[in-house]
């Protein structure tokens, strides 16, 4: 990876990120957000397959978002992960209806072919991130491109679903898929982060860049580059290690809880 220059953070910038960070890691912040469909569920397979749908999912307003990933799951009988493995050919025909944006019945059938044959397979989605990197890597970025592929490798691949799984390898900043990373892997004591995944650290996580987590970056400067793609998101990522190098996405919860309060518009 590339040699990132990272800017000089002011004691007002750090007092404020830490804040906003007690503020917003806790409990209080689930209910309006897209983290509180795999909170549904307590079984480690039904929190994996419904924290996946819903991060790609996560465009438009997040009670739109949570509405759809309810019906998804309200679709596989409130039980993702028994669905998954069990379901006939048959039990699909309502997944024709479903649609959420551009993401359409065609994707959401390749999904379920996904999930099923990993499934059968493997008992934890983590495998398919893990296998990719090892402790020596600095980020998630081989972990991502090597998801993508093995995501895109079926012969029952429809080509229109690659829009949806995001990679660095085509510049992407790839947010839905490092929010998801960072709910699975974050492990602290505050209950929103489900921490349920080992093998990678959350040192290796790179930060989501929504919408509201760029504007606010850019205000305080975090973040320099004019567009936003996956060297965006490595240099917002390094200087926020300058804050926890051992967990640097949790300023996540800051800048995005200060970009929806208004912050910096």
């Amino acid at each position: 990876m590339q040699s990132i220059e990272v800017p000089h953070l002011s004691p007002y910038i750090i007092d404020l990120l830490e804040e906003k960070v007690a503020q917003y890691n806790k409990p209080d912040f689930i209910s309006l957000d897209p983290v509180s469909i795999p909170h549904r569920f307590s079984v480690k397979q039904d929190i994996e397959i419904m924290g996946f749908w819903a991060a790609v999912l996560a465009w438009g307003q997040r009670k739109t978002i949570i509405s759809k990933c309810l019906e998804l799951a309200l679709l596989m009988d409130n039980a993702p992960y028994d669905f998954i493995r069990n379901h006939q050919d048959s039990d699909l025909k309502p997944f024709l209806d479903f649609k959420h944006r551009t993401f359409n019945a065609t994707d959401t059938l390749y999904f379920l072919h996904f999930f099923q044959t990993y499934y059968l397979q493997h008992d934890s989605l983590e495998y398919a991130f893990s296998k990719h990197i090892s402790a020596s890597n600095e980020t998630i970025e081989n972990a991502l491109i090597g998801f993508h592929n093995m995501f895109c490798e079926s012969e029952h691949f429809p080509s229109r679903t690659a829009k949806h799984i995001a990679t660095p390898a085509r510049k992407s900043s790839c947010k839905r898929l490092n929010m998801f990373l960072r709910w699975m892997v974050r492990k602290d004591n505050h209950g929103v982060d489900f921490g349920i995944w080992n093998n990678i650290l959350p040192a290796q996580l790179v930060c989501p860049c929504d919408v509201h987590v760029d504007r606010v970056s850019r205000f305080l400067g975090l973040i320099k580059r004019p567009n936003t793609d996956w060297q965006t998101a490595l240099e917002l990522t390094a200087s926020l290690k300058q804050l926890d190098p051992s967990d640097p996405v949790k300023y996540d919860f800051a800048l995005f809880g200060l970009g929806i309060e208004g912050f910096a518009k």
